[in-house]
C-alpha cells in the first residue's frame, strides 16, 4: 500500500459537513466515498429513525462497529462517519487502526443552522433540539478534539475545506503508513 491509498475517516458531530466534505474530496483524490449511516440503512433496509425506534441506539452502534470492521474497502475510500460513532468506546482506535482520521468541527451555532430542517437525525427528536445539541456537543467535543487533525468548517468554502482535509490527509498517510512499517 502506498500513502496515496490509504483510506481517510471523516468525523465529528452532526452538521459539520462530513458527507458533504468527503464528496468534494473523494471526487478530487478519485476516492469511493461511503457515508456510514447510508450505508447501515440501505444493508438494515431501514432508515436511521426506525433503527433507533425499533432496534435502540446500542443496536445500532454495533452496526456502525460492524460497518467499520467490514463493511467497507480497505483502500482508496473516504468514509464520512456517524456523528456518534467515534465516541464509542475503542471505535477511535479501530479508525486510526484503518486509515487516517480528521475530525471536522463547527460552532454550535453552525449546526443548529445545517440541522434545523433535517428530519433523520433521532437524537435531535427532543422538546428542544437545541439543548439537545448544546448537550450532547458539550459530551463529545472532548473525544472529537482527540480524535485526529482538527478542520474548522464554520463560514468557509467547500473547496477550502476540502484542500485542508487533504493536506492533512496527505500528511497523516505517510506517518500512518510509517508506523505499520510500510512505505
Amino acid at each position: 500500500m502506498n500513502a496515496t491509498d490509504v483510506n481517510l475517516y471523516l468525523v465529528g458531530f452532526m452538521g459539520t459537513g462530513k458527507s458533504t466534505v468527503g464528496r468534494a474530496v473523494a471526487h478530487k483524490l478519485g476516492f469511493h466515498m461511503v457515508d456510514s449511516d447510508h450505508e447501515i440503512e440501505r444493508q438494515q433496509k431501514k432508515t436511521i429513525p426506525e433503527i433507533f425506534a425499533q432496534e435502540g441506539e446500542a443496536a445500532f452502534r454495533a452496526m456502525e462497529r460492524a460497518f467499520i470492521e467490514g463493511g467497507h474497502t480497505g483502500e482508496r475510500t473516504v468514509v464520512s462517519c456517524g456523528g456518534g460513532l467515534v465516541v464509542q468506546p475503542g471505535m477511535l482506535g479501530l479508525l486510526q487502526s484503518r486509515g487516517v482520521v480528521v475530525c471536522l468541527h463547527a460552532s454550535v451555532e453552525t449546526i443548529l443552522a445545517r440541522t434545523s430542517r433535517q428530519q433523520n437525525r433521532p437524537l435531535l427528536v427532543a422538546e428542544n433540539p437545541e439543548e439537545r445539541i448544546r448537550t450532547l456537543f458539550a459530551q463529545r467535543e472532548p473525544i472529537y478534539r482527540h480524535s485526529g487533525t482538527v478542520i474548522l468548517t464554520d463560514s468557509r468554502p467547500l473547496m477550502d475545506i476540502a484542500d485542508h482535509v487533504m493536506r492533512a490527509w496527505r500528511r497523516d498517510a505517510v506517518d500512518f503508513l510509517r508506523a505499520r512499517g510500510q512505505r
